[in-house]
């Protein structure tokens, strides 16, 4: 039971550090990619050197043979000046000029004598920017360069690490989808079981509630057993909410001023009386594409959260506004404690919290629904620390397609 318990809150501290854990696993794999780099130029350093004392001997043995007419001159000829096949190399005189004699050159089939003449001239143009030739007599210069081999060793690592970031990245997103869409499935049979759980005590509540409204204890308690009825059809309405997030919930043409009003109505009563929450009038009009039992949630979500912030004194403020005929925005401004800047996308991470007792949901909550059905956008909008912090939704106005389609019409 220990051992289940440090497992759990290992799994916590993982999950609560994974922007440093990110940046521990790119560090890493940044000091094994220098490494192997590193590794690769030492080779390709050796190798260089080798080729160097290959070219010098190549020089000796071919101004020997010039000079020489012996016996060992074969030996020579078969064991080291044939044995170069993968150096290219070329014979030039003392201005670099190409006397015709090159070793590992590749020419286009067919080439005439002037046409190989004119490759030389480009090879050692490419030579001499890479290595200075070798003077093999007083007259005779040889030009030289990396062989295929070692300018394939060189860029080796560079494909290498290139081909195992394109891997990473596949399987990282890969992996990632596979994990969204096993949080959806959960986050799906989660909200529908609970919306059936909730279901029996609901209807046995409401059995109860039309019980006291006819018993002769309803004259003296009309008030409380109004409020009971109240919160009986919140409940019925959360419990619609947790359906509709487990299916597709149906978007529709919704008076988004009525939307709001309607569920800080219901907030205000069930708040402290010290916060006050306004609706801007100017905006009574303005209409979006929602799904008004969620959007009311995500409302009630936002201003509780704000409620939390302010230690229950203080104002809200939500002002709707219609950006264009594609969006409308919601501004929701509290008078709270404000964050940094690097809090504005914590908050909407699952378990974020400064409550003891918050499970830390409520704003990924909004979130999902906004960006998850509602095809819209929520963030941080501005907040500063002591003096407030105010949150956008963006919505998909009524007019969308309209606006889509003359921008089609535009652009075509």
């Amino acid at each position: 039971m220990i051992k289940n318990k440090f497992q759990d809150l290992a799994a916590i501290d993982l999950y609560s550090n994974r922007g440093s854990v990110k940046w521990l696993i790119f560090l890493f794999s940044l000091i094994i990619s220098i490494g192997s780099i590193y590794y690769t130029n030492t080779l390709v350093e050796e190798l260089k050197e080798r080729e160097r004392k290959q070219i010098d001997l190549y020089a000796s043995a071919l101004e020997y043979a010039a000079s020489n007419m012996d016996d060992n001159l074969n030996f020579i000829n078969q064991e080291i000046i044939m044995q170069n096949n993968n150096i290219p190399a070329i014979i030039a005189d003392i201005e670099g000029n190409p006397t015709g004699e090159s070793r590992n050159i590749k020419f286009k089939p067919n080439s005439t004598e002037e046409e190989k003449l004119e490759t030389l001239e480009r090879e050692i143009k490419l030579m001499q920017a890479e290595y200075d030739p070798i003077q093999m007599t007083e007259d005779l210069l040889i030009f030289y360069r990396n062989s295929e081999l070692l300018t394939r060793l060189k860029y080796y690592p560079y494909v290498q690490l290139s081909v195992i970031l394109v891997f990473g990245i596949l399987a990282y997103a890969v992996f990632n989808q596979s994990k969204i869409a096993e949080q959806n499935r959960v986050w799906a049979g989660l909200t529908k079981e609970t919306a059936h759980q909730l279901g029996t005590p609901i209807a046995s509540l409401m059995a109860w509630i039309d019980y006291l409204k006819n018993s002769p204890v309803w004259e003296e308690n009309q008030e409380v057993i109004s409020e009971m009825d109240k919160d009986v059809v919140k409940l019925r309405m959360v419990t619609e909410r947790f359906s509709s997030i487990g299916s597709k919930p149906s978007i529709q043409d919704e008076n988004v001023y009525q939307v709001i009003d309607e569920a800080i109505t219901y907030l205000r009563p069930r708040i402290s009386s010290k916060v006050d929450i306004q609706l801007n009038k100017y905006a009574e009009d303005i209409e979006a594409k929602i799904n008004r039992s969620l959007f009311e949630w995500v409302i009630e979500n936002i201003c509780k959260n704000a409620v939390d912030a302010m230690k229950g004194q203080g104002s809200i403020s939500i002002d709707i506004v219609k950006e264009s005929e594609r969006y409308v925005f919601v501004d929701i401004t509290d008078t709270g404690r404000g964050m940094e800047k690097k809090m504005y996308k914590k908050v909407f991470h699952p378990g974020f919290t400064t409550r003891q007792r918050g499970w830390g949901l409520g704003l990924t909550l909004a979130k999902r629904i906004i960006e998850g059905y509602h095809s819209g956008k929520i963030f941080v909008k501005s907040s500063e620390v002591g003096k407030g912090t105010t949150f956008r939704i963006v919505l998909n106005g009524v007019n969308e397609q309209a606006y889509e389609a003359r921008s089609e019409g535009f652009l075509g």
